[in-house]
């Protein structure tokens, strides 16, 4: 797994963002969180656009590549 990268899909949903957040605070501006989730990451992407200035909301991507599995990108400025 790329060193930027979590997989939360075997976590309880309440420690999802919790552990998400963490993450991404870790990384450096430019560096970019990818993150593998069971269902499409919207309320996550949502969340952040409205509380993390440091992310880069138009740089955002996420794609499914199976019914649960999703892996979306979350670049820091």
């Amino acid at each position: 797994m790329p060193e930027n990268q979590i997989d939360v899909r075997d976590l309880p949903p309440q420690q999802r963002h919790p552990k998400i957040h963490d993450a991404f605070d870790d990384l450096e501006p430019g560096e970019a969180l990818t993150l593998v989730n069971d269902h499409d990451p919207k309320p996550l992407f949502y969340e952040f656009q409205a509380e993390v200035e440091s992310f880069d909301a138009d740089a955002y991507t996420v794609d499914r590549v199976a019914d649960d599995e999703f892996i979306a990108t979350l670049p820091k400025k």
